[in-house]
Order: C-alpha cells, then sequence, then structure tokens
C-alpha cells in the first residue's frame, strides 16, 4: 500500500467491513509484515556477511575465489539457522495447540 490509500481508510471505513472482509484485510496486513520483516532479515544479512567476507578492496567486478566461497558459506549458514529456527517454532506451535 503507498502512503495516499492508507490516509484514505479510516478507523470508520473499517468498522464497516464484515467479519469476512476484516478477517481478509488482517491476513493481507499480516503478510505484508512479514514480507517487510524477511526484506529486512535480508538487507541485515547482506550487510553482515558483505561485512565478514569483503575486508579488502574491490579490484574488478568479479569476486576473488575466497570472498565468493565464504559469501556461500554465510549465505547457507544464515539459511541453515533460519530454517532450523522457524521448524523450532513450528513444533513449539504444535506442542502448545496453536
Amino acid at each position: 500500500m503507498d502512503s495516499s490509500a492508507q490516509a484514505s481508510v479510516s478507523t470508520a471505513d473499517i468498522e464497516r467491513l464484515s467479519d469476512k472482509d476484516k478477517a481478509d484485510l488482517r491476513q493481507v496486513l499480516q503478510k505484508e509484515e512479514q514480507r517487510n520483516f524477511i526484506q529486512s532479515q535480508s538487507h541485515l544479512f547482506t550487510d553482515i556477511c558483505w561485512k565478514k567476507c569483503i575486508t579488502g578492496t574491490i579490484k574488478s567486478n568479479v569476486l576473488d575465489s575466497s570472498e565468493g566461497t565464504c559469501l556461500a558459506n554465510c549465505v547457507e549458514r544464515f539459511l541453515d539457522v533460519n530454517l532450523t529456527t522457524q521448524n523450532h517454532l513450528a513444533a513449539m506451535r504444535q506442542r502448545h495447540g496453536q
């Protein structure tokens, strides 16, 4: 949503929605929040891996082999940790009946 669309929706407008439309709106907003979270995590992870792996000056438009290997390992570890965390949280939700 752009800021002009957000500014044109009032609380009264939302209150006039049906329960189904309110639930749909909540779902859209939740997905948007998740997308924003993933995007911010991606930027954070990119920054962390860049600082860790690209320590010298950039001499060409191609990474040297050690930089490329470091970045690949950093990305793989990030994805491994994310997947492990998601699986752990899903298991916790199931145990608690959510």
